[in-house]
């Protein structure tokens, strides 16, 4: 969003200019000639004073000798008329000290009796040079007989004359510059009117222009040349913004048609779109449910291979049953038979025990071993076809799991290491959980290993508070870095045409999202195996 810059006016920066020049100007010509003038009026009061000062001396030098006191007075009195003189002190030399012998008191209007001296034996050398106090100027004069000092003068002028000349100097200045700046402002308003007339008038006639729409309008000619040249180009603009609009009349008549033959022809083929978007939306409805299909088909597939892993797994130690229960029923048979005929002997009785013996034993591991896969896979395929939620061992669940995909494993040169603590109980869902697991180790058999002469999986699994997470690697050739980030798609294998579906990890991540409502995240490079960390939420207690 564009910011609003300041706009200041012609008026102001004409005066701000003008008067800020003149102010600048003026105070340091004022500056200048009165620091001039102080010096110049200091000098000249200093040299006064030693002229009074050396004059009254003169007047002294005699009288005090004489010690005529009032003809001396007589003569002071003669400075009535300089009433810049404060005090006139002449201090007569004593055996011993210097005391006062006359003074003249310009505030008391003539000579008067002091004797209380005015100034210090410190002061007395400071002022032999004249000395200024604020307003007040001091001196003192020697006066010399035959070049011996027989007193001094000591003298106070006051150049304070009504004002200070400081202050003076501020009226001046004060009155100076309000001269000025009433001539400035005067000057400002006179520029400004004369700058801002004409913008004025071109102003009014656009702003009735735009108010009106009437662009066949016109700037009259300006007084001045630059003000002249912006009327005229203003015109100029006029001429064109009035072509531009009949041409764009003239457009608009043809765009009005053009739309209506396009709202023809948009209303033709959205119903054409409409026919289109219909049958793609069936096909895409038919493609879901084949792809569902499929993803059942999945299951279906992983427990029939169960299925067809247990029935083989099953069928040896049932065939091994079934043979040693026909070798026991042949040699009760030739116990009978013996004992029938009266031939039956202790030793035939006794190898017929030991065998029996045996063959009982080898009937009860087999069928013990068959029930306990028939039971086993009883469970897991209970699981898979539920997703209930129920309380298990989880460390138990994962040992199921593996007792079941026995047939696949075993003959592998590959390892399985489970990493649970034994005493986990968990509330989830079981079946999602048995068929992620088979899925993802088959998924490392087939695809990772890879008809290798190794290969390890480690599975590791921990509660991390309300939640199970579970770690799944392999060391396996990892997943290509072109499909990786598709691997959980649908239809993504690298075994096509060699029986892979592709949708063995786009079930596990359906499972682990929507059935157990956690997340799955891979993380493989080539040559280096696959990591899958799944999470998902869990209760200790069944609600």
């Amino acid at each position: 969003m564009p910011t609003n810059n300041k706009i200041n006016s012609i008026r102001r920066s004409i005066l701000t200019t003008v008067l800020g020049f003149v102010f600048i100007f003026v105070s340091l010509v004022i500056y200048y000639i009165a620091s001039t003038f102080l010096n110049e009026s200091k000098q000249q009061y200093e040299q006064n004073i030693i002229d009074l000062g050396t004059y009254v001396a003169q007047l002294s030098s005699q009288d005090i000798r004489t010690e005529k006191l009032n003809e001396l007075n007589k003569k002071l009195d003669n400075f009535k008329s300089l009433t810049s003189i404060h005090y006139i002190d002449i201090y007569k030399k004593y055996p011993d000290n210097f005391g006062i012998f006359a003074s003249y008191n310009f505030k008391m209007g003539g000579s008067i009796a002091n004797n209380t001296s005015r100034i210090t034996e410190q002061e007395k050398t400071l002022y032999t040079t004249p000395h200024f106090d604020d307003d007040i100027v001091k001196y003192i004069a020697p006066i010399e007989h035959n070049g011996n000092e027989v007193g001094y003068v000591y003298i106070q002028l006051d150049i304070h004359a009504g004002l200070t000349f400081s202050t003076q100097l501020f009226l001046i200045f004060i009155v100076t510059f309000l001269v000025l700046l009433s001539s400035v402002i005067f000057i400002s308003f006179r520029l400004e009117n004369i700058f801002t007339t004409p913008l004025r008038e071109i102003n009014a006639d656009i702003l009735h222009i735009s108010q009106t729409k009437d662009y066949s309008a016109r700037i009259k000619p300006m007084p001045f040349k630059e003000a002249d040249i912006l009327s005229r180009n203003i015109n100029n603009l006029l001429n064109r913004t009035e072509r531009h609009i009949t041409k764009l009349g003239v457009a608009e008549q043809q765009s009005l048609l053009l739309n209506i033959e396009l709202e023809d022809k948009v209303n033709k083929r959205t119903e054409a779109l409409k026919d289109s978007n219909q049958e793609l939306l069936s096909t895409l409805e038919k493609l879901h449910q084949f792809q569902g299909q499929l993803v059942e088909s999945e299951k279906m597939a992983s427990l029939g291979d169960m299925v067809a892993g247990v029935a083989h797994e099953v069928n040896t130690p049932i065939g091994l049953g079934v043979t040693a229960s026909t070798l026991l029923s042949d040699r009760l048979d030739e116990i009978k038979t013996s004992f029938d005929d009266k031939t039956l002997k202790s030793s035939q009785l006794k190898r017929f025990l030991n065998e029996g013996q045996e063959n009982v034993g080898i009937i009860y591991r087999n069928l013990n071993r068959a029930a306990e896969l028939i039971s086993s896979f009883k469970k897991v395929a209970v699981d898979q076809s539920s997703e209930d939620f129920r309380q298990f061992n989880f460390d138990e669940l994962l040992k199921e799991v593996l007792l079941t995909l026995a047939p696949q494993v075993r003959n592998t040169p590959y390892k399985i290491n489970i990493t649970c603590p034994e005493n986990l109980l968990v509330v989830s869902k079981p079946g999602p959980i048995n068929q992620v697991m088979i899925n993802l180790i088959l998924n490392s058999i087939i695809h990772g290993f890879d008809k290798r002469e190794h290969g390890t999986i480690d599975i590791t699994v921990m509660k991390l508070g309300e939640q199970l997470n579970i770690s799944f690697k392999d060391d396996g050739q990892g997943i290509d870095p072109l499909i990786r980030d598709k691997i959980f798609e649908p239809f993504t294998t690298t075994k096509r045409g060699e029986g892979g579906s592709g949708l063995g990890l786009h079930l596990v991540y359906n499972l682990v999202t929507q059935a157990l409502g956690g997340s799955i995240r891979l993380d493989s490079e080539p040559e280096q195996g696959a990591t899958f960390e799944i999470n998902f939420p869990i209760s200790e207690q069944l609600l």
